[in-house]
């Protein structure tokens, strides 16, 4: 079981930075630019794998759909390039999703902001208490 983990953890590395890179210097469309990376799951019998990508703007439902059509179109020419680099027998079919961990980490960071904020006026408004209230008798 160990080294069956360690080969997928291998190869979801490699076509994660091989892709990457093909996605920069490959692809011709213009919108792949704003793709960002962000991680990739192969199966354990290696014959399919599915990327997690996210874009550098905030996009809304429709962009996202899009963006997903245009990389699973060109999913079939970054396949063929990878089987080029990689000693690979098969490379595994890609299937592309967007990535909603980022965006809701975002939002769970622009909470803990209102949160911190909401704590300072709260702290700024209440007097002080004296340190004597405080102690344990």
């Amino acid at each position: 079981m160990g080294k069956e983990f360690e080969r997928t953890e291998r190869v979801s590395q490699f076509l994660h930075k091989e892709l990457a890179h093909l996605l920069q210097t490959a692809v011709r469309d213009p919108r792949v630019e704003q793709v960002n990376l962000t991680g990739v799951e192969v199966s354990r019998d290696l014959s399919y794998a599915r990327v997690f990508f996210t874009l550098m703007d905030d996009a809304t439902p429709e962009h996202r759909a899009e963006m997903t059509r245009v990389l699973e179109k060109v999913a079939g020419f970054l396949r063929s390039q990878l089987a080029k680099v990689s000693s690979m027998r098969t490379v595994p079919r890609l299937a592309f999703r967007f990535d909603e961990s980022v965006g809701r980490g975002r939002d769970m960071e622009s909470l803990l902001r209102e949160v911190r904020r909401a704590d300072e006026k709260l702290a700024a408004m209440s007097p002080s208490l004296p340190e004597s209230d405080f102690s344990a008798d």
